[in-house]
C-alpha cells in the first residue's frame, strides 16, 4: 500500500536520478577500498618506503596530464552528445591518439633521463616507475571516461570494484604472508591494477581502427586544451611540495607528510568525485555561474572550517593503525586540516568555472598563472627551512593564494558579464 507513494517520493528527492544510487554507491566503495588499500601499504612498508611509493606516484600524476591531454574530460562531454554511429570513431580517435601521446612522452622521458634524474632529485628507475605508473594511469582514466560517456555506469562502478578488491588483496597477501616491504612491488601492483581495468574495459565500447581521424584528433584535442592547461598548473601547484620535500627532507618525512597532506586529499576526492560530483557538477553545468559564484564565495568561510573540522577528527582515524614510523601530532593535523579546508573552497570554485566552457577555463588559467609564482616560491621557501611542517603550512598557503585570486579576478570577470548583459 505505501511502497509506490514511499518510491515517488524517493524518485522525487533524487530529482529523476534514481538510478545513480548504486553506481554512486559501489564508486565510493571502490575508492574507499582503493584508500584503504594505501593506509595499508604505509603501515605495512614504512615511512621511508612509503615516501618513495608516493614520490613516484606524485610524478607520475604529473605527467599523466602531459598523457592525456584532458581527452576523459572531452569524452564525458562528447559521447553522450554523439550520434551512435559516431562513437566508435570518437573512442578510436581518442584512444589512439592518447596511446601515440603517452608513449612519446615515455621515450622522451627516458632519453631526457640524464638531465631530468638530477632535477627531480632521483634515479632512473624511479623515473622509470613513474613513466610507467602514469602510461598505466592514462589508460585507466581513459577508458573508464568511455564508459561513462557510453552511460555503462554500473560496469564501470562494478570493474572499479572488482579491481579495488584485487589490489588490496594483493596488498594483503603481500603484506601479511610474505612480509615484503618494497615499494617497488606495490607500485607494480598498481601498474598492473590499472592495464587489467583498462583492458577488461575495452569490452564495454567499440575500437574500429580505420575510424581514427586526424581531423578528429586535432578537433578532440582542441577542446581539451583549455582544460588541460588547468590540470597541468594544479598538477604542478599540488605536486611540486613532495618533488620539495624529497630534495631538502628526509625520505621518512616525504612518507609521514603524505598521511598528513595526502590521505584527507584523497578522502576528499571521494567525497566530491564520487559522491558530491556526480550531482554537483550537472547542476553547476547549468546554473547561473555568477549565482553560484557569490553562494561559494558567501559560504566560503563556514565550508572551509567544516571540511577542516572533519579532516581532522577523520584523520586521527588514520593514526590508529599506523605504526610508530607515523607519529601523530595535533599541532601537524591543525595545520594539514586549515589546509584541506582551503582546499575544498579552492575546489568548488575550479568546479564551478569548469562547468562554464572556454570563458571558465580563461578565467581559472590567469589566475593559476597569477598565483602559481607566489606559491610555489612559498613551497620552497617553507620546505627548504622547516621540511615537514613547512610543507603543510606552505600547502595551506598556496591554497590560500589561489583563492584569493580565483574569488577577485572571478568576482571582477563575471560581474563585468553581468553588466554588459543589463546595458
Amino acid at each position: 500500500m505505501t511502497s509506490a507513494p514511499v518510491r515517488d517520493r524517493v524518485s522525487r528527492l533524487l530529482g529523476g536520478r534514481g538510478w545513480a544510487v548504486w553506481p554512486t554507491l559501489m564508486s565510493i566503495a571502490a575508492s574507499g577500498t582503493a584508500a584503504a588499500t594505501t593506509l595499508g601499504i604505509a603501515w605495512g612498508i614504512g615511512a621511508a618506503a612509503f615516501g618513495r611509493f608516493t614520490l613516484v606516484l606524485t610524478i607520475a600524476l604529473i605527467v599523466t596530464v602531459g598523457m592525456l591531454l584532458n581527452l576523459h574530460y572531452v569524452m564525458y562531454q562528447e559521447l553522450p552528445r554523439a550520434e551512435p554511429q559516431d562513437r566508435p570513431a570518437l573512442v578510436t580517435t581518442a584512444l589512439f591518439t592518447t596511446l601515440a601521446l603517452g608513449g612519446g612522452l615515455v621515450a622522451a622521458g627516458l632519453l631526457a633521463s640524464p638531465a631530468l634524474t638530477p632535477l627531480l632529485g632521483i634515479d632512473v628507475r624511479t623515473l622509470c616507475f613513474a613513466l610507467a605508473l602514469a602510461l598505466s594511469m592514462t589508460a585507466n582514466q581513459l577508458t573508464e571516461s568511455f564508459l561513462r560517456g557510453l552511460k555503462k555506469f554500473a560496469f564501470v562502478a562494478a570493474l572499479k570494484l572488482a579491481v579495488a578488491a584485487v589490489y588490496l588483496a594483493a596488498a594483503a597477501c603481500c603484506l601479511l604472508v610474505a612480509g615484503v616491504r618494497d615499494a617497488e612491488v606495490y607500485l607494480l601492483a598498481l601498474i598492473v591494477t590499472n592495464v587489467v581495468f583498462a583492458l577488461v574495459a575495452v569490452a564495454g565500447f567499440e575500437v574500429v581502427p580505420r575510424s581514427w581521424s586526424a581531423s578528429l584528433a586535432r578537433s578532440l584535442l582542441r577542446h581539451g586544451a583549455y582544460m588541460s592547461a588547468v590540470a597541468g598548473f594544479t598538477s604542478v601547484l599540488f605536486g611540486a611540495d613532495m618533488i620539495f620535500l624529497n630534495h631538502w627532507a628526509p625520505g621518512s618525512d616525504v612518507g609521514v607528510y603524505s598521511v598528513y597532506n595526502g590521505f584527507p586529499k584523497r578522502l576528499l576526492g571521494v567525497v566530491f568525485t564520487e559522491g558530491i560530483g556526480l550531482v554537483l557538477l550537472p547542476v553547476l553545468a547549468t546554473a547561473d555561474k555568477v549565482a553560484a559564484l557569490r553562494r561559494i564565495g558567501r559560504l566560503a568561510p563556514a565550508i572551509a572550517l567544516a571540511t577542516a573540522a572533519f579532516s581532522f577528527a577523520a584523520s586521527a582515524l588514520f593514526f590508529l593503525v599506523l605504526r610508530a614510523e607515523y607519529p601523530y601530532e595535533p599541532g601537524l593535523m591543525a595545520l594539514s586540516a586549515v589546509g584541506i579546508g582551503l582546499h575544498t573552497v579552492f575546489n568548488l570554485y575550479l568546479f564551478a568555472l569548469s562547468m562554464d566552457g572556454v570563458r571558465g577555463a580563461k578565467v581559472l588559467i590567469a589566475c593559476l598563472a597569477a598565483g602559481s609564482p607566489a606559491a610555489l616560491a612559498c613551497q620552497a621557501a617553507f620546505i627548504s627551512w622547516q621540511g615537514l611542517t613547512g610543507g603543510l603550512v606552505a600547502f595551506a598557503l598556496t591554497n590560500l593564494i589561489l583563492v584569493a585570486v580565483v574569488a577577485a579576478v572571478a568576482a571582477r570577470v563575471y560581474r563585468a558579464r553581468t553588466s554588459e548583459v543589463e546595458r
